[in-house]
């Protein structure tokens, strides 16, 4: 449903989100060099927490149960986008991985496949996801011509875009 369309893609990228801001301090507003931000900055246990907060599988469902029980439905559809945003993120994080059980267990899965680390196949990753995401925007965009599921289609397809262009510039 058309309605529905911001909460799913808001869902989809909140779990992310806190790192985007761990990012923008550390590199912009600290200044500090990409290899002390992944290597020191990524594994502070202030940041893991927030990370992990965003990426629990526990406090996702209970978001999910409340906003529901309450009748929000919006709220309801944006916690079970990021439920989904967890299940997919849980056997994609290698030596990276998330406490996705927070705050009740401190148990991490690493995975032997990463969605970015060469050194997990992510060489191999990081394209099926891109193909993955350009193939979803091409289907949502033929079956909801509405501007607006056009303009998240066009604004999710901008942000991996600059992603790439980043990325290659800076760690390729």
């Amino acid at each position: 449903m058309p309605q529905n369309h911001f909460p799913i893609v808001f869902g989809a990228i909140l779990p992310d989100l806190p790192m985007v801001l761990f990012y923008a301090y550390e590199k912009l507003l600290r200044g500090m060099s990409e290899e002390f931000i992944w290597s020191q900055s990524y594994y502070n246990q202030n940041w893991q927490a927030l990370f992990d907060v965003f990426n629990s599988v526990p406090l996702v469902v209970l978001g999910g149960l409340l906003t529901y029980s309450f009748g929000a439905k919006q709220l309801s559809v944006m916690f079970a986008s990021m439920a989904l945003h967890a299940c997919g993120d849980l056997p994609l994080h290698a030596d990276d991985a998330h406490r996705h059980f927070f705050p009740f267990s401190d148990w991490r899965f690493h995975s032997r496949v990463s969605y970015w680390d060469p050194r997990h196949y992510g060489n191999i990753v990081t394209p099926l996801e891109i193909l993955a995401v350009l193939v979803g925007c091409f289907i949502i965009w033929k079956q909801y011509p509405s501007i607006l599921t056009r303009t998240l289609i066009a604004v999710v397809m901008a942000v991996y875009f600059a992603y790439g262009i980043y990325a290659v510039l800076v760690w390729g």
